[in-house]
Order: structure tokens, then C-alpha cells, then sequence
């Protein structure tokens, strides 16, 4: 499974930092939806679903957490914990959120708005459309 992670340029000087993010540029689809996650109790996984058609680029603002990704072959551990660095969660990829730092944001881009259609929700169903695909 290829793991695309993302770097983004910092730019600053002794006030601070700033990443910018503009579509196409250095993230590679049109943004329809910023969404975050914050607060997340410990032992608290989320996720456990795959997208149909929507492309995501996860980014760390604060704190760390981890990914589990699943193409239906393989699984693989990803540790985001940089903010200057996010992944792209491509279709078809089952993902699950976990092990969320206390002061972790999670701050996720999408290339289409909330569409429930859209959600493989369930892993059997899943492997199945993977595996025939």
C-alpha cells in the first residue's frame, strides 16, 4: 500500500510560525469541507470506515495520534505527530483512528461535503468491494 504523506512548507521568523493551505497547490484536490477533532478521551478509537470516492488530507495541528490504514491487503501504522505534515487517505482505504494525545487537533480537508452514500460503514462489506474490484 502506497502511504502518501504530504509536507508543508512553514513559513515564519521570531513571532511565530504559519503553514498555508491552498488547493491544488499543496493539497492536491479542491477542499469542500474542513472538519477537526479535538477532546478525544484516551483508549478512544474513531474512524472504522472507508470512503467510496472522497480524498482527505489529515494533518496534526497539535499533538499526535495514530492511523491504522487497511486497503483490503495490507495494514499499516502511521504516527501523525508534525503539523507541518499531513496524510492523504485515499477511497477505498479502511481507516481507523487511536491512541489520541492529550492536547491532540486533528484537522481533516475533503474533496466533497458530508455525503452518507458515500461511507462503506461496515468491514465485511468492505473486503467484499475490495476484493472484487
Amino acid at each position: 500500500m502506497k502511504i502518501e504523506m504530504i509536507p508543508l512548507q512553514i513559513h515564519g521568523d521570531e513571532r511565530g510560525s504559519l503553514i498555508a493551505l491552498e488547493e491544488t497547490k499543496n493539497v492536491p484536490f479542491s477542499i469542500k469541507r474542513v472538519y477537526y477533532m479535538f477532546n478525544t478521551q484516551g483508549g478512544v478509537r474513531r474512524g472504522f470506515h472507508a470512503h467510496k470516492e472522497l480524498v482527505q488530507l489529515a494533518i496534526p495541528v497539535r499533538g499526535s495520534c495514530r492511523f491504522l490504514l487497511d486497503n483490503g491487503r495490507e495494514k499499516v501504522n502511521v504516527t501523525l505527530d508534525n503539523a507541518s505534515c499531513g496524510l492523504i487517505i485515499e477511497p477505498y482505504i479502511w481507516h481507523e483512528m487511536f491512541d489520541y494525545s492529550e492536547d491532540c487537533v486533528l484537522m481533516v480537508l475533503a474533496s466533497d461535503f458530508y455525503n452518507e452514500d458515500d461511507y462503506i460503514r461496515n468491514y465485511e462489506d468492505f473486503k467484499a468491494r475490495v476484493t472484487h474490484e
